[in-house]
């Protein structure tokens, strides 16, 4: 991984720098952490054998783990967790009990989707006077593998290596940084994914992206043409949207970017009216926060390949249907 230009500021305060209470996902999620989840949570297991999944600790874990071999010389702070869609139980002795009764030692709970960053503040680089620090995670969620079946059918995780962005904790994911799709059958497989990721991951390139979207602004005009297609896209025919830039931010997200090109303290538009694509980027990863734990690290993804088509449009001065 290439890391030759990033700043590494190993100075005592990052050292008690935390992420810990400052989310980088909302929608319906809640903040945890790893003592909660590997003493606190059921481990479902495979139906057919009664074996253990690979838990969402053991994941989290692992990753942490990897993240310290990796940058054992650097400051790796420990992971920022966060969880959605809990499956609730009890234990049998209070099986009749009515629900308002149960102790809560007599409740059992484990959640469906899992997600988590790591961040490694010692090595970060700034832009528009933005910090970014380098960042690890991933997703676990078990509605994605088929439990109904045996131990060594595969699981599903998904990993990310970028950055985030310390104004505002948005994540920046670019495609070599993101794999959304990791089928394992064993911890081994899946130490051997990560640190595939980490080790192809160009963190220079990747900076180098977010630093030319600098150079582009959208007047008034152009972003008020960008949020009306975009608003137009996902009702286009199929045979017309297949040519066209993928974008999977719905209504909600696109109405959060246009409430924040006014109100945002960092990344709001100018006093003409433009922005430029870096704030614009930033307002679209901005509102990736409401996105649930499933789409949340593909739309980021398709955040920034949606800025940068549109950025390379404005720099070849080509035609782009959200613009025209």
């Amino acid at each position: 991984m290439e890391l030759l230009t990033l700043q590494q500021d190993k100075a005592p305060n990052l050292i008690l720098e935390t992420t810990e209470h400052k989310p980088f996902i909302l929608a319906n999620t809640l903040a945890s952490n790893i003592n909660e989840l590997r003493n606190n949570h059921l481990i479902p297991v495979f139906v057919k054998d009664n074996q253990p999944v690979i838990s969402q600790a053991d994941f989290v874990e692992l990753t942490s783990d990897i993240s310290n071999h990796i940058f054992k010389n650097e400051i790796v702070l420990s992971p920022n967790i966060r969880v959605s869609h809990p499956i609730k139980g009890r234990i049998p002795e209070a099986k009749d009990k009515p629900a308002h009764l149960l102790l809560e030692e007599e409740k059992t709970i484990y959640y469906e989707r899992m997600a988590f960053v790591i961040e490694i503040p010692s090595i970060s680089d700034t832009i528009n006077g933005n910090r970014l620090s380098l960042t690890i995670g991933g997703i676990k969620a078990y509605n994605l593998d088929n439990m109904y079946s045996r131990k060594g059918t595969e699981e599903h995780f998904k990993l990310f290596i970028g950055f985030q962005n310390k104004v505002c904790t948005n994540l920046c994911i670019a495609t070599d940084g993101l794999k959304t799709d990791v089928a394992v059958r064993s911890l081994n497989e899946l130490t051997d994914a990560i640190y595939g990721l980490i080790q192809n991951y160009n963190a220079k390139s990747h900076l180098e992206q977010m630093g030319q979207l600098m150079e582009h602004d959208l007047t008034e005009h152009q972003f008020a043409q960008l949020i009306g297609k975009a608003r137009m896209y996902k009702h286009l025919p199929p045979k017309h949207r297949k040519h066209l830039q993928e974008l999977s931010f719905g209504d909600t997200q696109l109405g959060m970017v246009v409430r924040e090109y006014y109100n945002d303290e960092a990344f709001c538009r100018n006093a003409d009216g433009s922005i430029n694509l870096w704030k614009l980027y930033n307002l679209f990863t901005g509102a990736n926060k409401s996105s649930y734990i499933d789409t949340f690290f593909d739309r980021g993804l398709n955040a920034f390949s949606f800025i940068k088509n549109i950025s390379s449009a404005l720099a070849n001065k080509q035609c782009n249907w959200f613009l025209d």
